[in-house]
């Protein structure tokens, strides 16, 4: 089956542009020119991946990225974010409201084809756990692909998920940043380290107290308590 791409921008050369580059790429691809139809085409027909500008005169990318990661049925869904915004900070924030990966304006549009690429193939040989890691109050039910603490749900994103399972089912094990980065990007993605302390922070907060087993080896990386 084709991967179907939905792309978000307000502006029709660029859109027109990534449009016909993915389809070149061999893609499906349904455009929206504002973050309300974006969501809209979202929940009407989910799609493989979403290209999102940041700017939109209604919603930013932003608000649409948080808005889907909210969403239970939606949390997975592969977010590849398009600015102009370049400082680190930028890239933090989108990285913190779940984006699989960010591509700064003006970019090469044969380069984003390939950044497509490389998150589905990701995305479709992820690893699924087929059993149930428990330590004290957090459970994670990979089958299931749930997290529960005290028997709370919490609603975590694709790549927190991933995350947690890695360092949960090695416990005392201490992971480098490095290592998480291969095992939960892939090896082939352009982030930095820096990447993984902003999914771990905002992971320890959605854990709550249960978070704290989460141990922070300074200057070498994570490990879960034993």
């Amino acid at each position: 089956m084709t991967d179907r791409v939905l792309v978000v921008d307000d502006e029709p050369d660029l859109l027109e542009l990534v449009r016909f580059h993915l389809v070149q790429a061999g893609f499906e691809v349904e455009t929206a020119r504002d973050g309300r139809q974006g969501i809209e085409a979202i929940r009407r027909r989910r799609p493989s991946l979403v290209v999102l500008d940041w700017m939109l005169p209604d919603l930013p990318g932003t608000e649409v990225c948080r808005q889907v990661r909210s969403d239970p049925q939606l949390r997975d869904l592969p977010i590849l974010l398009l600015t102009a915004k370049a400082e680190e900070v930028d890239r933090v924030v989108g990285f913190e409201l779940g984006a699989d990966d960010y591509v700064v304006k003006p970019f090469s549009p044969r380069e984003l084809a390939l950044r497509v690429q490389a998150i589905l193939r990701r995305s479709s040989g992820e690893k699924v756990t087929t059993g149930v890691l428990e330590r004290g109050t957090l459970l994670l039910d990979g089958e299931r692909h749930r997290c529960t603490v005290g028997g709370d749900e919490v609603l975590l994103t694709a790549k927190e998920f991933r995350l947690l399972e890695a360092l949960m089912s090695r416990p005392g094990r201490v992971l480098s940043r490095q290592r998480l980065l291969d095992e939960v990007w892939g090896s082939d993605i352009t982030v930095t380290e820096r990447t993984i302390d902003t999914h771990l922070k905002r992971l320890r907060e959605k854990l709550g107290a249960a978070g704290d087993q989460i141990e922070t080896v300074r200057g070498v990386g994570y490990r879960f308590a034993e």
